[in-house]
């Protein structure tokens, strides 16, 4: 049986800014009502990044909504939240960040057995012309697509 995964939100501009070099999955750090606002779809990680502190990741600038049958009266909707990985990967990416031009860019939040998840890839930063071929390339797929089905 294949694992069922539900994505909750994607950061689609993630790769059309950054090359992304490699991929990791992290859990998250997250309160009761945070995950029930989650499973409604009612987050943003657009805006969102990663930074080390401490030894540890953390995910900064994550939009959740409060959810709206929580007594949380001081809840912060950005407030900085955990992530749970394995020493060896965030040691790997915390050298990876030491080389001028990489930073860590959440993908995509999803749920993994009932579990949130975060998917981040390490990135480093498009030049503009980088992104106009992949605007190009993107323009001749679909016309390749639309040629090939109109046959």
């Amino acid at each position: 049986m294949a694992e069922e995964v539900k994505v909750l939100a994607a950061n689609r501009r993630a790769r059309f800014d950054y090359h992304i070099l490699d991929t990791f999955e992290a859990g998250m750090v997250l309160t009761g009502a945070e995950i029930k606002s989650m499973r409604l779809g009612e987050m943003s990680i657009s805006e969102a990044y990663v930074r080390p502190q401490r030894g540890e990741l953390f995910l900064l600038n994550a939009h959740i909504q409060p959810y709206s049958h929580s007594g949380d009266k001081e809840y912060d909707p950005r407030r900085p939240r955990k992530l749970l990985m394995h020493r060896k990967e965030i040691d790997r990416l915390v050298r990876e960040l030491e080389t001028k031009g990489t930073t860590i860019v959440p993908l995509q939040i999803h749920l993994s057995k009932g579990r949130a998840k975060l998917q981040i890839g390490l990135g480093k930063g498009k030049a503009a012309p980088d992104k106009r071929q992949d605007i190009k390339k993107r323009e001749t797929d679909r016309e390749i697509a639309r040629a090939m089905s109109k046959r």
